[in-house]
């Protein structure tokens, strides 16, 4: 009689483990599914036909401890870096780098005014337009 309780409790532990083993291949299956149907994945090309796995950072051609940010904007680039940390004539270096990415020529470069200059104290910011 006491055998009874533990085999219904070994029954109800393998029913569960019937189904829960179930659940993960469908739950694999809904998912692979609902993906398959999403949006197709973002391009791999930047504006300007420059591959999105390129590294901007190096590119500028600035020293890696003098780079803050490399964005790419409509007019061309903007860059943010610390000009005490970086070679003399650097700006006109990195406009060069930048806009020869996409086979394009310097038309000029802007510094740009710091909105709060305690944000990040000595950098300075450009925007480089290609022509």
């Amino acid at each position: 009689m006491d055998d009874q309780p533990q085999r219904a409790d070994r029954l109800s532990a393998g029913a569960m483990a019937r189904t829960g083993g179930c659940i993960a291949p469908l739950s694999l299956a809904a998912l692979l599914t609902l993906t398959a149907c999403g949006r197709a994945p973002t391009t791999d090309i930047l504006p300007g036909g420059i591959p999105a796995m390129t590294n901007l950072h190096q590119a500028s051609t600035l020293p890696p401890d003098s780079v803050r940010t490399v964005a790419r904007r409509d007019y061309g680039w903007r860059l943010i870096y610390h000009p005490a940390r970086a070679p003399i004539q650097a700006e006109q270096g990195a406009a060069r780098a930048l806009c020869g990415l996409e086979r394009r020529a310097v038309a000029r470069i802007e510094r740009i005014p710091r909105a709060d200059p305690y944000a990040d104290p000595g950098a300075a910011i450009i925007d480089v337009y290609c022509a």
